[in-house]
């Protein structure tokens, strides 16, 4: 299938993390213009997600090289390997972790959103988890799921615009997946069959998608979610 993104421009921020690099690698194939930003980007753009000024330095920095914004790819978040297990439920890491997370997301849409609703195109993807689906870790619940209803809130906004807002949410990621899928338990999905969703909602092939919440490996099993 052509994924018609030839020619597109899409910034990809997180573009050097283990996702983020799957996608630009994806969108290259593809004949996309992608464009890594993160804090130690070489090849492409620096930018701190968390920080406004940097943001909009980077979105200026992307139309001054390339003149339009056709996608925006939100990985950039610290790993949940970061996180300390002894503190999920300590408000100042779960607002930390909402922070670094969820509202770098909506920062990062609510610079892009204007671009794309002027040019009646764009599309905005942001990783979350199916931590988001689980109880247990109050810091890697509340993130996730903060990330997938600011996307659902944003797409509302903008339905009909021809502009698309959507989550991913993967499970465990691994280069090698295992096949098993544990009950209570998430199933893995390697970086590149992240990438390849991500690229098909970032194409014009999936203008009918948008406030969705799409899981990568197996949904969580046993679990039931609307």
């Amino acid at each position: 299938m052509d994924l018609e993104l030839d020619g597109r421009v899409v910034l990809v921020a997180g573009g050097t993390g283990l996702i983020g690099r799957a996608v630009v690698g994806r969108l290259r194939q593809e004949g996309a213009t992608a464009v890594p930003a993160s804090r130690h980007a070489e090849d492409g753009i620096v930018m701190d997600a968390q920080d406004q000024s940097s943001v909009d330095g980077a979105f200026a920095s992307v139309l001054e090289r390339h003149g339009r914004l056709d996608g925006l790819v939100v990985t950039a978040a610290p790993s949940a390997r970061t996180l300390d297990p002894a503190r999920n439920s300590d408000p100042r890491q779960v607002i930390e972790a909402v922070e670094a997370k969820a509202m770098a997301f909506l920062r990062l849409a609510n610079a892009a959103l204007p671009l794309m609703t002027a040019a009646g195109y764009g599309r905005i993807v942001g990783v979350s988890g199916q931590n988001a689906f689980l109880t247990g870790n109050v810091t890697g619940s509340v993130r996730n799921a903060a990330l997938i209803l600011t996307a659902k809130n944003l797409a509302d906004a903008v339905a009909g615009s021809g502009v698309t807002v959507n989550t991913v949410s993967p499970g465990p990621v691994s280069e090698d997946p295992a096949r098993e899928v544990q009950p209570g338990r998430p199933g893995e999905s390697s970086p590149d069959q992240i990438a390849d969703l991500i690229a098909f909602l970032l194409s014009p092939r999936a203008a009918a998608i948008s406030g969705e919440s799409i899981a990568t490996g197996h949904r969580v099993h046993g679990v039931t979610s609307m």
